[in-house]
């Protein structure tokens, strides 16, 4: 990885470290994408276009390659948001110890191995002890890990183990409930198929009736 991003440098690109290990190419550290970076990956997608055999000089394509840079900016743009600075702005001290849950938050993400989208919904619960969070902080939290290249199953466990961490809770649970198009769209292509991924932690995975709660509340329609 280091040996993969001195050569960015060298190259001209602005490389800036990811958590997890990966490279964030082309972004400043105030999360603006450069003029730079931008044009050359208007120029890989021009190619890209001529290699599938069509024209980018024709009219309809004229103005993709910089459609699809920005909206690759605007799909990914979780990479430039902070987990912790979204939780520590808004933690609050309180006395209560019951659970809180919001569900059916809408999400939006890309699978990370065919770049196709996966969408949504996520249903976030924590036990307090003695901290709460802004209750619109949980979705904004949903969506700083959606919007990255994912794969489901560790979008959910990163959203559990970040509330962990950050509120010190009694237990988290994370349940993802989602629509494939890489799976719809190409491969097996099957049309009503739904990904369900859970992470449990704390007391959730410990206690049934705790758990057996948190899934009765996220299978109620109002």
């Amino acid at each position: 990885m280091e040996k993969e991003a001195e050569k960015l440098k060298r190259e001209g690109w602005v490389v800036k470290g990811e958590s997890t290990g990966r490279c964030n190419y082309g972004v400043k550290n105030k999360g603006e994408t450069s003029r730079f970076v931008k044009t050359k990956m208007e120029e890989q997608i021009r190619s890209i276009l001529r290699s599938i055999g069509e024209d980018p000089d024709r009219e309809g394509l004229l103005k993709t390659p910089s459609r699809v840079v920005e909206s690759l900016i605007f799909l990914t743009r979780g990479y430039d948001s902070d987990p912790e600075k979204v939780i520590n702005e808004a933690l609050f001290t309180e006395n209560y110890e019951e659970m809180i849950v919001q569900k059916d938050i809408d999400f939006f993400s890309l699978c990370e191995h065919h770049l196709l989208p996966f969408f949504g919904k996520a249903h976030v619960a924590y036990i307090p002890h003695h901290k709460i969070v802004g209750i619109s902080k949980l979705a904004r939290l949903v969506d700083v890990y959606a919007r990255r290249l994912q794969v489901q199953e560790r979008l959910t466990s990163q959203i559990a183990s970040t509330i962990m961490e950050k509120l010190q809770p009694l237990g988290a649970a994370v349940v993802i409930e989602a629509e494939h198009l890489c799976m719809r769209m190409r491969g097996v292509e099957k049309q009503n198929s739904l990904v369900i991924t859970s992470t449990l932690l704390g007391v959730f995975r410990t206690r049934q009736d705790t758990r057996a709660e948190f899934m009765n509340l996220i299978r109620q329609r109002s």
